[in-house]
């Protein structure tokens, strides 16, 4: 049985953000050709929907911790 695309692409939100990091500043430097612009561009919106749904689902897993309830932070000074 073939393995799904999410489970060969399993990665953090830390490495996919570094990722995309890489491929913004080798989109900025101007000297990719057009195809590689083009699938970099691709593998960057693939990586920035990673890293939303990753956000949105810790932000869900705090508001279950909270009950539903956000609470404004209090340091202990």
């Amino acid at each position: 049985m073939p393995k799904s695309s999410k489970s060969q692409n399993a990665q953090t939100l830390e490495s996919a953000l570094a990722e995309l990091e890489k491929i913004v500043s080798s989109m900025e430097a101007g000297q990719m050709p057009l195809e590689q612009s083009l699938a970099s561009y691709k593998r960057g919106a693939e990586l920035l929907k990673f890293c939303q749904a990753a956000l949105q689902d810790a932000q869900q897993q705090v508001k279950i911790l909270e009950n539903g309830i956000l609470r404004d932070f209090k340091s202990d000074d």
